[in-house]
């Protein structure tokens, strides 16, 4: 028995004029005509997608503190440089969205992106000696000043 095809809505069609759409509605006061089960999805979607971000950043960022740590012979003003860019993004993203802070005290979260970074020290090392846990507090990770002992 073939299954009835749906037709797409415009959420599905093209996301953009979507956006669009309810943009309008919502500034012209049409609230009854607002896909408000989508418009949700999107706001939540904002957020996963910062807290993406975030996590992007600090596993670059721890990664290259455990090269730093672990490949001494290999240090230099590149790595110095990606930590600083880091730092300095992470710094703007949690100026700019400060309950991302949060994330930072979330063992979930925290656990997660400590197994991107260590990927990605595995990855970029070939070495597979990396801690379980992280090693730093978030505080050291985050300051300038920190750099970890060989």
């Amino acid at each position: 028995m073939p299954t009835q095809t749906q037709t797409p809505t415009p959420y599905e069609k093209d996301v953009l004029a979507w956006a669009m759409e309810q943009a309008a509605l919502l500034r012209s006061g049409q609230f009854s005509a607002l896909d408000i089960e989508h418009i949700a999805e999107e706001i939540e979607d904002v957020g996963k997608s910062e807290k993406r971000e975030l996590a992007s950043r600090m596993a670059v960022l721890m990664a290259h503190l455990l090269k730093w740590q672990h490949q001494p012979g290999r240090r230099g003003s590149s790595w110095l440089r990606t930590l600083k860019e880091q730092r300095k993004a992470i710094a703007a993203a949690l100026e700019a969205t400060p309950s991302l802070r949060g994330s930072l005290t979330d063992v979930h979260w925290l656990r997660g992106t400590w197994a991107d970074a260590v990927a990605k020290a595995v990855d970029e090392t070939g070495l597979d000696s990396f801690p379980e846990d992280c090693p730093w507090t978030m505080e050291q990770v985050l300051s300038a000043a920190f750099l970890p002992d060989a």
